[in-house]
């Protein structure tokens, strides 16, 4: 290679770090699919442990065990005081199965197994699902009643944290009772009763999904404020209520149909009436975060629904007939949009 020839190269104007976090996140995920398979942080949860220990206890060899504390430092799930790891708060939290926000049933799932690059292609070229061979998917759950209750019990400690936090976002004082639309484990049920004490609230799901949500909240004591009722969202008329809440329904369907469940709950609310919609949001200008754009594409592979902004969710609130919207922040990715029933 000549000067010239070596002069006429441009320098990158940026480094290759994004790049390369995002070609080896893969990587840090699986490795910590793989330590919570091996229970690492439930041996670090009874007491911290060296390097040597942790290798004895795990059966493994110091090359792998010391891969996976370093992948597990790095995102801040360990903590290390001399030779010694142990868990960060956020693990405590999050990757210890007596805390009520365990996130281990939506690592059981292994949500990353389904994909491949060929389906996730097939899901971009198609438009449509692969997660159910393209089919539809809400019907293999309500035919599959046991995949209906694992996944159920999965979401619990997916939603509990959140479900803590949007209540205190809003005053909730005048409303007597919430109806939790496709409601699930009725985590967010618990959180709004547990918040605001003049309410009542229905979970309304799908029969085996019921039955997961009824097992929850027998554990709280919450069954003379917590009731579940069985019904299908689109077929079935919604139950009386004031408040009508809705966690990750819209992200699972296209516009037009969130667009009929705006228009049914407003036409269920009595005048004065209140809807929620509770979902991880885009930016505006959908720039980002990284985080939601990246549960887009699972909704691509996974539904017919796409995650939204709280621009689009207003506009549909605003066709439907609500007033008085606002979107409101509550929990690390997580955001409510409100509307009232004039």
């Amino acid at each position: 290679m000549s000067p010239h020839d070596a002069a006429s190269i441009r320098k990158p104007r940026t480094d290759d770090r994004r790049l390369l976090d995002i070609e080896l996140g893969i990587c840090g995920y699986m490795a910590v699919l793989i330590a919570h398979k091996l229970k690492l942080f439930s041996l670090l949860g009874e007491a911290p442990r060296t390097l040597a220990e942790v290798c004895q206890a795990l059966k493994l060899a110091r090359r792998p065990a010391e891969a996976l504390i370093n992948v597990s430092l790095s995102l801040g799930l360990l903590q290390k005081q001399g030779e010694y790891y142990g868990l960060s708060p956020l693990a405590e939290d999050y990757l210890l199965e007596a805390s009520p926000t365990y996130f281990g049933g939506v690592l059981d799932l292994d949500l990353a197994a389904p994909y491949s690059f060929e389906s996730l292609e097939q899901a971009v070229l198609t438009n449509a699902p692969q997660v159910y061979g393209g089919g539809d998917w809400v019907k293999s759950h309500e035919e599959q009643a046991g995949a209906a209750r694992t996944f159920t019990r999965a979401m619990h400690g997916y939603s509990v944290g959140p479900a803590l936090a949007w209540p205190a976002a809003l005053d909730l004082s005048e409303h007597r009772l919430m109806l939790d639309i496709g409601g699930g484990s009725a985590a967010h049920c618990m959180g709004a009763v547990l918040t605001w004490p003049n309410l009542q609230a229905i979970d309304f799901d799908i029969a085996p999904v019921c039955e997961v949500a009824l097992e929850f909240v027998s554990r709280q004591g919450l069954q003379s404020r917590i009731r579940a009722q069985v019904g299908n969202m689109w077929n079935d008329p919604f139950p009386a209520a004031d408040l009508h809440f809705y966690s990750m329904i819209f992200h699972d369907w296209p516009s037009d149909r969130c667009g009929v469940l705006c228009r049914k709950s407003f036409e269920s609310l009595e005048p004065g009436g209140r809807i929620i919609i509770h979902e991880m949001l885009y930016d505006d200008d959908k720039t980002g975060p990284f985080t939601v754009a990246a549960f887009n594409i699972m909704m691509l592979f996974a539904t017919e629904g796409e995650q939204y902004s709280g621009r689009e969710l207003t506009a549909m609130l605003t066709e439907a007939g609500f007033t008085d919207i606002a979107v409101k922040q509550t929990f690390g990715y997580w955001s409510i949009v409100t509307g009232r029933k004039p």
